[in-house]
């Protein structure tokens, strides 16, 4: 595991002294050793958090030949089977680790190599026989990649964060207004999209060609959509049950102490379960809780820890978190709304006192249909024929006579979420119930020179999701929607706040759910098997039956999140009203300071509650004060 950072430049700006800085500054992702390759065209670094092969795991490192140099972020856990087949075709290896094996089979096989790894990561090699610098990332985007392209002095620059690339000589940064209207709309930011103009993400499960200074990108991966029709439960619960057993198995692969995230849901407690069969010692399972009992899952995951005997890790958040919030601000590089990022931080730093790797749940929700909102489309077709579509404001109309609830998930915020679902536009289908910013809202929030007429465009219009559209058109019913959340959801948020959250704390996060052979198969399921009447994830249930026990199994989906509603009345008061006072939001010249005014007092009077939109514009207001307002360098 480690971070990575490069450039190829035949207009050359950077030297030996801008490839370390670069490189220096994502030290937390890998704080055990550096490596670099510089040839004055042509830099490569490394920063790496030693797992596998501890004594000769150096990076940068070459090929057998020495023409091809890779710098590689991640894991690929059948390296050992890839690399007797490579011996066996004369290939001489110097070290034990999987980075060594990846650039000899890129070597061997050419851009076919990544259609091969079973694993995570973000690759980049230099293949000095052609001048080419290939960049690769992860079917499911579990490892991020970041880049910039200056098609006139050819010049490619990429990183694992973009913090890397900002350190590259003149670079940049100005403000993507699209990606802020998609940060506001949606709490992320999709891929190719950064929050900076001049630089962009490589999607998920794509390739980066870079070749006589220019770039092209392609596509390697994509779910298939070979549903079957009509199969045997039993035939398919028992080759589940083996793949997720391989997938666990093979993520335990480590020369470091090892643990595992616990929530007490059926994600986290399905991966503790499988681990606990191929552990010799008690598996090291950490969780976090909350002091509003709404909130904290520790009951649970207590109970699954005693079912499985770990040794189990709590820490309590408590509201007081105001340094932790600027701290966070500070570790990411584009603005992200996701309340969870505070619980996943802190659940990282637990376990990073005792382990270097843990396994995580994530990826289950989006897989086998765990959201309340796959039941909120369901009900919502009923609602949106034509002749209905009218009453939808009144419904609307009649929740905002209720106050909040304090509550995480009690019946008058369902409510009030499900009526703001369809107050957005039916053509948005899937994405009304993740919008947090209405075309309404955005009218009465942005400036006149930031708002744009597209901005009020549906999703579904717009690119990248234009796209995600056209593709998800191939399957039927709920997995038509989980393919959406694959594709943005789950690769531009869960996955960008675990990885930014664990690798702040030097921790590798594995993700077994993810691995692609299990995905693949989840999606040949009936969409009835993923989401039955009111009960979601019916296929990954019925197939932990007998594994976990019955409570854990069917106990009400919470969620990780925090009670921010509530901490913005009290805590994190002083905080809101200092980062969205008038002069700071005059000072962006993005948005209505009337609007955020009357936002701030509606939530604080208990009217609305606008923790959502009002958390957006806090983080989004602290990162252009870090980030977009520094001073460029070169």
């Amino acid at each position: 595991m480690c971070g990575i950072c490069g450039f190829v430049q035949p207009d050359r700006k950077a030297d030996r002294d801008d490839l370390r800085r670069m490189n220096d500054r994502i030290v937390h992702r890998g704080p055990d050793d550096d490596g670099f390759h510089y040839t004055g065209e042509v830099g490569l670094a490394a920063r790496r958090l030693s797992i596998i092969d501890l004594k000769t795991g150096h990076q940068p490192l070459s090929s057998d030949s020495g023409k091809c140099w890779i710098t590689y972020n991640g894991e690929v856990y059948n390296f050992a089977q890839l690399r007797k087949e490579l011996e066996s075709s004369g290939v001489h290896f110097r070290t034990e680790t999987d980075t060594e094996v990846l650039v000899n089979l890129y070597e061997q096989t050419g851009l076919d190599f990544v259609d091969q790894l079973i694993g995570m990561f973000a690759i980049g090699i230099h293949d000095a026989r052609r001048n080419r610098l290939v960049l690769a990332r992860d079917r499911l985007g579990i490892k991020p990649l970041y880049y910039h392209h200056d098609p006139v002095g050819g010049n490619l620059v990429f990183g694992s964060e973009i913090k890397s690339i900002l350190e590259y000589p003149g670079m940049p940064r100005r403000l993507d207004h699209e990606a802020l209207d998609y940060f506001l709309s949606l709490e992320y930011i999709p891929a190719p999209l950064s929050i900076f103009k001049d630089i962009r993400k490589l999607p998920a499960g794509h390739i980066l060609v870079w070749e006589n200074g220019r770039i092209r990108i392609q596509q390697y991966w994509d779910v298939a959509s070979a549903e079957k029709t009509r199969p045997r439960f039993a035939d398919e619960k028992d080759k589940f049950i083996a793949l997720l057993q391989d997938a666990v198995r093979c993520r335990l692969i480590s020369d470091v102490p090892l643990g595992a995230f616990l929530s007490g849901g059926i994600d986290s407690s399905a991966i503790v379960a499988m681990m606990s069969r191929y552990t010799r010692e008690p598996v090291q399972t950490f969780s976090i809780g909350f002091e509003e009992k709404s909130y904290s899952e520790l009951p649970w995951s207590q109970k699954v820890a005693a079912t499985f005997n770990t040794r189990h890790y709590t820490r309590n958040l408590a509201p007081d978190i105001n340094d932790l919030v600027l701290r966070l601000a500070d570790l990411m590089d584009e603005p992200l709304g996701d309340f969870s990022n505070f619980p996943t931080y802190l659940v990282s730093r637990t376990a990073r006192e005792r382990v270097t790797v843990v396994l995580s749940g994530d990826g289950g929700d989006e897989i086998f249909g765990g959201y309340e909102h796959y039941i909120a489309q369901r009900m919502a077709r009923f609602l949106d024929p034509a002749p209905l579509r009218p009453f939808h404001g009144t419904l609307a109309g009649l929740t905002h006579l209720f106050p909040p609830s304090n509550k995480k998930k009690g019946m008058i915020n369902r409510i009030k979420r499900f009526s703001e679902g369809l107050e957005n536009p039916w053509n948005l289908r899937h994405f009304r119930w993740m919008l947090f910013l209405s075309p309404r809202y955005k009218a009465d929030l942005y400036s006149p020179e930031f708002l744009q007429p597209h901005y009020l465009e549906p999703l579904t219009h717009r690119e990248p999701f234009a796209a995600h559209f056209r593709q998800a058109g191939r399957f039927a019913g709920i997995n038509r929607d989980l393919y959406l959340d694959l594709k943005t959801y789950l690769t531009d948020n869960i996955l960008v706040k675990v990885d930014r959250m664990s690798m702040a704390n030097s921790l590798e996060a594995r993700v077994p759910l993810l691995d692609h052979r299990l995905v693949e198969m989840a999606f040949t399921l009936p969409p009835e098997w993923k989401v039955r009447g009111s009960v979601t994830k019916w296929f990954f249930k019925q197939s932990m039956e007998g594994i976990l026990p019955r409570s854990v199994i069917h106990r009400r989906k919470e969620g990780f999140s925090i009670p921010i509603k509530n901490w913005l009345h009290t805590d994190l008061l002083d905080l809101m009203q200092d980062t969205l006072s008038e002069a700071r939001i005059k000072d962006s010249g993005l948005f209505q300071p009337q609007t955020v005014r009357r936002m701030v007092s509606e939530h604080l009077t208990g009217k609305q509650n606008h923790s959502h939109r009002l958390w957006a514009l806090i983080q989004f207001n602290l990162w252009r004060e870090r980030w977009l307002t520094a001073p460029t360098r070169g």
